[in-house]
């Protein structure tokens, strides 16, 4: 018997899309929207007025999605571009359509598509499925479209780069490994599902999420450096309703009966993307916050209005900033400097 999703009322959404400001003139990419908060994101940018480049691994899902957005906002003006984040390759002919397509630049990369506790494979690159598709491939992403970020800044103001962590962040590690960048997919502890002692699929997990974080906080720190006009924030979900938890119970690394009984406590896919949303359009959002339904352990931020919070010192210190650009760097094979 397959996981059944809960149904779960939406209690925040239309405040916040009812408080949020006009993206007309705005073009804003968004990674992984076929379903859940990156779904939703889509949809209320389209609804707002902006031009949004939908970036995904092309499949019946990303066919489907469209179409509903098409059908939801008709007015809209959806770009799709295929994207697959478990190949470098990919990333980089996207990076090129998207250029293509953004000769004003491009006001706001959302970096949201992610996998969860997903067993331990390699990608075609040699990393592990999860950091390369949360973390690594957004890297690259970023890095290459870059100069557009820089263009949409110089034009209208700013520019806004949006990363997606998790809870997970926190569990079971706080200290970011560099094994976990490096080329040792498939070799990286196993298939443990365990969420509450660690198993291997979760620290995975973890290691990936503490990377988003760590990521922002280095974007933060260089772009203040250079007085940039370029904001980096990060958001977290809370426990929301997405297709994350259908296709981590399919891959073994959750119950289906426990993944049903926590999610009763989550929220809406709705209210797991206030973060994003405030991160791409609220003009009170700055650069360097931390956006989600609070800041404290996964039963204190499973659900709740999306506020905002400073960044945390357990990544946004010197070894791991540090640590994080260089081996990113390498996995790209490339450097990436903001100037």
């Amino acid at each position: 018997m397959s996981y059944k999703k809960p149904k779960l009322d939406s209690k925040h959404y239309q405040d916040l899309y009812n408080a949020l400001p006009s993206l007309e003139g705005k073009t804003i990419g968004i990674t992984g929207t076929t379903s859940g908060t990156g779904f939703v994101a889509a949809s209320t940018c389209g609804k707002l007025g902006a031009n949004v480049i939908l970036l995904n691994r092309s499949s019946e899902r990303s066919k489907k999605a469209y179409a509903e957005l098409i059908q939801e906002t008709p007015n809209a003006n959806f770009i799709q571009i295929e994207c697959d984040l478990q190949s470098f390759d990919s990333v980089r002919k996207a990076a090129e359509e998207i250029t293509e397509v953004c000769s004003d630049g491009l006001d706001v990369i959302c970096n949201n598509a992610g996998v969860m506790a997903l067993e331990d494979l390699p990608t075609e690159d040699g990393f592990d499925v999860q950091i390369q598709t949360n973390h690594l491939s957004h890297f690259l992403l970023v890095k290459l479209v870059f100069p557009l970020l820089k263009k949409a800044a110089s034009l209208r103001e700013e520019a806004r780069i949006v990363n997606h962590s998790s809870i997970a962040r926190k569990q079971p590690k706080k200290v970011l490994e560099s094994k976990y960048l490096e080329k040792n997919g498939g070799n990286l502890g196993g298939n443990g599902s365990s969420i509450f002692f660690g198993g291997a699929r979760w620290l995975r997990y973890n290691q990936s999420k503490l990377a988003n974080a760590a990521f922002t906080a280095c974007l933060h720190e260089k772009l203040q450096a250079v007085d940039s006009k370029i904001k980096a924030m990060v958001a977290h979900p809370g426990l929301a309703e997405t297709d994350l938890q259908s296709t981590t119970v399919k891959d073994g690394g959750m119950g289906r009966w426990i993944t049903e009984q926590m999610m009763k406590a989550g929220q809406s896919r709705e209210d797991g993307a206030l973060g994003i949303l405030r991160c791409i359009a609220d003009p009170e959002i700055m650069s360097g916050q931390f956006v989600g339904p609070g800041m404290g352990g996964m039963f204190t931020a499973m659900k709740g209005r999306a506020e905002s919070f400073p960044l945390e010192e357990f990544y946004d210190n010197r070894f791991t900033k540090d640590l994080l650009w260089k081996k990113s760097c390498e996995a790209i094979k490339e450097d990436f400097e903001i100037s």
